[in-house]
């Protein structure tokens, strides 16, 4: 259990510093190039899901806030529940650990940063400002700041449909919580098998 525990508030820390300083010291919109042509950090806000996807909508925005809350609390009790049993797999408990790490650090911007910041448009934004924050409880905006346009071209002109029009390949812009998010996700499908096969001793013990 230590070993989850460390690594859910690991992220979550590397997550939220990150966040923090990113709206603290950027405008909206404003981004720095750290590598070449193909890396930059870009401070961009969403109302929605994960790599900058939009879910419409104030009633929408609460729906999906909610939702979180009610999934993360779910799978939190579920997974410590089986922890304390000792019945998952070392690479589940990573896999688990990243995935709720990645979707609290996420809630924590949408219950949190609009009452505790003051907005960010045309000005950096002013942590517990006097006059308050920019929205209410659950209705904050979901701090992003990677943006890695690898690959930025035109497509041909023979080509049907989109021929001739500009593309940049990966364009979402993203957080440390969406590729912990990602990442968990990416090594449960990798090694379910193995997660979810049992122990020789265990085929042994039930023989």
């Amino acid at each position: 259990m230590k070993r989850a525990l460390l690594l859910i508030f690991g992220v979550l820390l590397v997550d939220q510093c990150l966040k923090i300083w990113v709206k603290t010291h950027f405008l909206l919109g404003e981004s720095i190039q750290m590598a070449g042509d193909w890396f930059y950090l870009v401070f961009v806000e969403n109302n929605g899901m994960a790599f900058g996807m939009e879910f419409g909508g104030e009633y929408g925005k609460l729906f999906l806030s909610v939702f979180r809350i009610v999934v993360v609390g779910f799978m939190t009790y579920y997974f410590f529940r089986e922890l304390k049993k000792g019945k998952i797999h070392p690479g589940l408990q990573i896999s688990f650990s990243l995935i709720l790490a990645g979707a609290i650090g996420n809630i924590i911007d949408s219950l949190f940063y609009g009452l505790v910041f003051s907005d960010s448009i045309n000005q950096v934004a002013q942590f517990l400002p006097p006059g308050g924050g920019y929205e209410t409880f659950l209705h904050g905006r979901v701090v992003d700041m990677f943006y890695f346009p690898l690959i930025e071209s035109t497509f041909p002109d023979w080509l049907p449909i989109w021929g001739g029009e500009h593309f940049i390949f990966f364009s979402p812009v993203f957080n440390v919580a969406d590729v912990s998010i990602s990442t968990g996700v990416g090594v449960f499908l990798l090694y379910q098998k193995h997660f979810f096969t049992p122990k020789a001793d265990d085929n042994t013990a039930s023989a």
